[in-house]
């Protein structure tokens, strides 16, 4: 990715130290803290195979589950089930030290799945009206956002943003440049 033309003062994600980005993407002050924030990914990641390997070995059939198979298929924390257990909200049977079972049919009314896919978003048809009135110039949208025309082209390749050339000058649709600096700054 390119160097910004502009300082851009951000906070690390991972120690809170503010620090200059060297690019648009920076997330991070240093190596240590990226290499940090990878770790904790890749250990996410592992986690959440594991919850999905627990919540994929349940049968359907068996009415009352573990409390750590409840925690893999409904995607809530064990704090919470035994909270809800305490209150009464889940109906709850101990078969021994260590063996709390649940409903899973309550747990099903109270929570959604695991499996369960987010509804689409809309993202429109994509269809924009290139129309020089509704649209800006390159060197508009660098004076009214006071950035640098090469930031602004960086922009448009990253966000993909539809341009159009008339002679001269290069046009963006304002709708998506407003969009997109208001998202920004």
């Amino acid at each position: 990715m390119s160097k910004a033309k502009f300082e851009i003062k951000r906070k690390c994600e991972i120690c809170g130290k503010i620090f200059m980005a060297a690019t648009l993407e920076s997330r991070y002050c240093s190596r240590r803290c990226t290499n940090i924030a990878y770790k904790r990914r890749k250990v996410e990641k592992a986690e959440q195979e594991r919850l999905q390997k627990i919540a994929e070995s349940v049968p359907d059939a068996r009415d009352y589950i573990t409390v750590p198979e409840a925690v893999a298929m409904f995607n809530v924390s064990r704090g919470t089930i035994y909270r809800l257990i305490r209150e009464g909200s889940i109906a709850a049977i101990n078969v021994g030290q260590r063996l709390t079972r649940i409903s899973k049919s309550t747990c099903i009314a109270l929570f959604s799945s695991r499996n369960f896919t987010p509804p689409k978003v809309d993202l429109g048809d994509g269809i924009y009206n290139m129309n020089p009135d509704h649209c800006y110039t390159i060197g508009e949208i660098s004076k009214k956002f006071d950035i640098d025309d090469s930031t602004v082209w960086a922009h448009i390749r990253k966000y993909s943003i539809p341009t159009r050339q008339i002679g001269n000058y290069v046009y963006a649709p304002k709708s998506e440049i407003d969009k997109l600096y208001s998202i920004l700054s």
